[in-house]
């Protein structure tokens, strides 16, 4: 196997049509995330993006997005923010872990959402958990049908809210693709809100994620388009949703609503409408990401599974890195299986949250803005 180390930007038309390539021969490298186009995007604001190009007989066979820090400490690319990360390959070919990682130069490399077709990285998951998807077919309208089925009060009582939401400011509608990058904005400050007022960390406070999204949202290729979906009352946008899709899975990412509409669930007729569309667009699979949620459980038709670990070579840096990073992995794991620790956990995290916005409101301090 002959490995080559490339900037993501620096993949010629060639070794982009190549990757396209391995990418529709395996459903299981459909996901946008595994796309060039993601990695390119990465590359653009962050400087340790680097791509192996895996060659046999000459031709290129497979690609290993991945980030590396001076120390030779790497992690899956986006980490963090990509919900799907894997070595693309064609069908049949193999590789040694090792070889990989000392081409790369990296003595150990991270990741938390790695599919599970990754075979050669087996050794080295320290976990495996549930990432929720919704199948959809020609059309759309099976999945609508299918969720009627399965929860017919969730569906009766949302259908219920969207007409009353409709009554009370204006007309719904729906754009699936909107292009307007003010809505786009929209969704970001609410989003950033969001993560405050739950005391999450607020990824939209760092300017190379609102950079990344900003990128994302203009690339219209067949293999990655960023989408981005709206619902209206009349004039006013109650929910978003922005997020990539590849030509068959797209991938659910940041969504956000008014915090006044709240009462309506704009968040499910916000996920509603985008499966039914992106069903109509040619869609067959809704990637919602790792993670235990109450919407996940209610919306998904089944579940794949995804692995974190750290696969490793012989050397202190490596040693080093797994003592500091498997703890808080494993105590965050511990707290999200478990609801007794969870939602308390929660909970705290909501007041924290109350406390600083409460904070910069009675200083006159704006907080952090999306751009």
């Amino acid at each position: 196997m002959d490995i080559t180390i490339h900037r993501p930007a620096e993949l010629n038309t060639s070794l982009r049509r190549a990757w396209h390539q391995a990418m529709d021969e395996s459903p299981d490298y459909a996901n946008p995330f595994l796309a060039p186009e993601f990695a390119a995007g990465i590359g653009t604001y962050r400087g340790g993006a680097q791509v192996a190009v895996l060659r046999e007989g000459g031709e290129p066979v497979g690609f290993f997005p991945y980030e590396r820090n001076s120390f030779g400490v790497g992690r899956a690319i986006g980490l963090g923010l990509s919900d799907c990360q894997a070595l693309v390959h064609r069908p049949g070919v193999t590789w040694d872990p090792q070889e990989l990682l000392r081409a790369c130069g990296l003595s150990v490399f991270e990741f938390d959402h790695l599919v599970e077709e990754q075979k050669p990285f087996g050794r080295y998951v320290t976990g495996t958990f549930a990432s929720p998807v919704i199948d959809l077919k020609d059309g759309g309208g099976s999945y609508a049908e299918w969720l009627r089925g399965a929860y017919p009060g969730l569906a009766k009582t949302t259908l219920k809210k969207e007409r009353r939401l409709g009554r009370d400011l204006g007309e719904m509608r729906f754009v699936y693709d909107e292009r307007d990058p003010r809505a786009l904005r929209t969704l970001m400050e609410w989003k950033s809100a969001q993560y405050r007022r739950t005391g999450r960390m607020d990824r939209f406070s760092r300017p190379w994620i609102v950079d990344l999204v900003n990128h994302l949202f203009h690339v219209r290729d067949e293999h990655f388009t960023g989408v981005l979906s709206v619902v209206y009352a009349g004039d006013r946008p109650v929910a978003a949703h922005f997020g990539p899709r590849s030509r068959t899975v797209f991938a659910a990412w940041f969504t956000a609503y008014d915090p006044e509409l709240r009462y309506y669930s704009p968040g499910l007729i916000m996920h509603l409408r985008m499966a039914e569309a992106a069903g109509r667009d040619g869609v067959r699979l809704m990637d919602m990401g790792r993670g235990d949620k109450e919407y996940k459980d209610w919306l998904k038709t089944r579940e794949l599974r995804v692995g974190e670990g750290f696969a490793t070579r012989p050397h202190p840096v490596a040693a080093a890195h797994r003592l500091w990073r498997r703890p808080v992995r494993g105590l965050r794991n511990t707290v999200l299986a478990h609801p007794t620790l969870r939602e308390p956990a929660d909970r705290l995290l909501r007041t924290v949250g109350t406390l600083r916005t409460s904070g910069r409101a009675d200083s006159g301090g704006a907080g952090p803005r999306a751009r």
